[in-house]
């Protein structure tokens, strides 16, 4: 318990005290928001404004995980936690390269559609392959190869053979990863958008880990009846620890981030999130799930591609003003903080929905 509070606590200071340092240095450095000209004309006063502060509460995250785990409290890093790490790391890397091209060029396209799904699928595919690589004492790894919803479900990928078992499993969670990523980034379109909603639904994986924590240590005094209660999962409490730190550290940069904003999180952040979000769904074996915990950016994403295919599919028609979907009401007059707030609503009541039906999974059995 000493290792999540604390690992909460010391990221949100670093990001809360810190950013200001590093707004000044980003500023330094010309690392600014580039707006494109078809957006939202209010938009244009943003143009400037520092960029890539991704790197701001990643760093807090490393920061609050490391010494909490390292010197406050009896926990350990485990291979778990660090593999969430990893994928959050090695997207926000991925970002930074995008964002670090745009600032160079002066334009909104840093790097190529294909080079950017190349390094997503990279770093998921490297994170696949090493969560089933760790077997505890138990034999148990990071994660599974079946897909799951709140737990496993009985399709194994290793039913068709080792390798092409293998490299199906890999796919999965490439998509995911893919999914959660893209999600975040759609999202991460008005001052504290992303931000917010990603508190929420990371946060929820502090109330899944810790309660499947909880039920791991009552399920060695288990009756055979009541034994099918308790999770396959491995490392639950550092899954909590983990996303304890994501937090903290979003919500100190959020400080900075809200409306007017002074720093953007840029692709560098909104990728490294998109990530965690994928990792953490997986290591929970909570990937189905996630279609509800992150409610949000299905939608924001969906009205993306429906507003494509149906220009394509009517030669020209919009069903909305502008999308992702935020930007259709900005046109319509709201204002962004409204726009903000009310999303930020909507995403509170799908993490509440997805962990109201984690809970009531494990009343049922």
């Amino acid at each position: 318990m000493r290792a999540l509070l604390s690992a909460g606590a010391l990221s949100l200071a670093f990001t809360l005290f810190l950013t200001p340092l590093f707004i000044r240095l980003f500023v330094k450095l010309g690392w600014g928001q580039f707006i494109r000209d078809d957006g939202p004309q209010s938009h244009h006063v943003k143009r400037g404004t520092p960029t890539m502060g991704g790197i701001i509460f990643i760093l807090g995250t490393v920061f609050g995980y490391f010494v909490a785990t390292l010197l406050l409290s009896n926990e350990k890093p485990t291979a778990t936690g660090l593999l969430v790490l990893f994928m959050m790391v090695g997207l926000g890397l991925v970002g930074f390269l995008d964002d670090f091209l745009k600032t160079r060029k002066k334009q909104s396209l840093g790097l190529g559609g294909w080079a950017k799904v190349a390094g997503q699928t990279a770093v998921a595919a490297a994170f696949a392959l090493l969560a089933i690589s760790f077997p505890n004492a138990e034999n148990v790894t990071p994660a599974s190869t079946s897909i799951s919803f709140i737990r496993d479900l009985p399709l194994d990928f290793m039913v068709f053979g080792t390798v092409l078992g293998t490299i199906i499993y890999v796919i999965w969670i490439c998509v995911i990863t893919a999914a959660a990523s893209n999600g975040v980034n759609v999202t991460d379109g008005l001052d504290g958008l992303a931000g917010g909603a990603s508190v929420l639904a990371i946060g929820s994986f502090i109330i899944i880990g810790f309660w499947q924590f909880n039920q791991s240590i009552f399920s060695a005094n288990l009756n055979q009846a009541d034994a099918y209660r308790a999770y396959d999962v491995r490392d639950p409490l550092d899954i909590a620890i983990v996303a304890s730190a994501i937090v903290g550290g979003l919500i100190g940069f959020l400080w900075w981030n809200t409306n007017p904003a002074k720093i953007y999180m840029g692709d560098t952040g909104s990728l490294a999130l998109g990530g965690a979000l994928a990792a953490l769904a997986i290591v929970s074996q909570t990937e189905l799930l996630l279609v509800l915990i992150g409610g949000i950016f299905v939608i924001e994403t969906g009205s993306v591609i429906v507003q494509r295919a149906y220009f394509k599919l009517t030669g020209g028609k919009r069903i909305f003003l502008m999308s992702p979907i935020h930007h259709h009401f900005e046109l319509k007059g709201w204002a962004e903080v409204t726009i903000v707030v009310r999303f930020w609503l909507i995403a509170g009541m799908f993490v509440a929905a997805g962990v109201g039906a984690f809970y009531f999974e494990w009343l049922q059995r």
